[in-house]
Parts: structure tokens; C-alpha cells; sequence
């Protein structure tokens, strides 16, 4: 759970028990994006028209769809990548900030759900 740089990865989505079981890597996996660094943080999806798999913002607290192109599905992560909450945003909108949120990921909306991203789930980064 360190530090990442901005690049590519995996996000593996364990189920509600799976992340109890001492470091099996069992899950969905899940195309990732990392974006760390503030230029890469503040660009984020602007100006695309679909994101492959996910987006990570660390650290972050909160998110805006402003001249974004698409709605897109936001997953709220705690220090422990434990999910806190999961929105799906329109564009032009502005995101309340979650207290306990240290990490965001970002994707397509609708997508979330089918991969079991929801609130309890824990999630794993695994850099390339």
C-alpha cells in the first residue's frame, strides 16, 4: 500500500472475504491507470472519450466531472483500500468530499458493479 508513481498497473477487486485470506490473489482484475503526480491527478480524464479498465487518483478525497465526456463511476478508498463509497457521477458535477477517503478510482459508469466494487470490498494495486 506505498507510494506509487503515475504509470500502469492491475486492480484486483477481492470479494468481501477474499482479502482475509493472507496475500492469496485471487479476484477480478482489472485494467489500471495511476495517476499520482498533481499534473497527472488534475488532468485525469479530461478531455477522452472512455478510459480502458480504471483510474486511480492518490491521494484524493474528492472528484468534479467538469468537462468530462462521459459519466463515470466513483470508488471512494480508505488508507486500507477498503471501499467507503461508490457514486456515479454525470458530467458537470461536483463531488462531495469524504473524510476518510485517501485514494479514488474512476471508470466508465456501470462498470463498477459488474466488477463488485461496492461499499466493504477491498482492492489491491499491483504495479507493472
Amino acid at each position: 500500500m506505498g507510494r506509487w508513481l503515475d504509470g500502469r498497473g492491475e486492480l484486483v477487486v477481492h470479494g468481501e472475504k477474499d482479502g482475509e485470506r493472507g496475500g492469496e490473489r485471487d479476484g477480478f482484475a482489472v485494467p489500471l491507470e495511476m495517476a499520482t503526480s498533481y499534473r497527472a491527478r488534475t488532468k485525469g480524464l479530461l478531455g477522452r472519450d472512455s478510459v480502458d479498465g480504471a483510474l486511480l487518483l492518490s491521494p484524493a478525497g474528492s472528484v468534479h466531472t467538469f468537462r468530462m465526456r462521459f459519466p463515470i463511476d466513483v470508488a471512494y478508498l480508505d488508507r486500507r483500500l477498503r471501499v467507503i463509497a461508490v457514486r456515479t457521477m454525470k458530467p458537470g458535477r461536483l463531488g462531495l468530499p469524504r473524510l476518510r477517503s485517501r485514494h479514488v478510482l474512476e471508470a466508465e459508469a456501470g462498470v463498477m458493479e459488474g466488477w463488485g466494487v461496492r461499499v466493504g470490498v477491498r482492492v489491491e494495486i499491483v504495479v507493472e
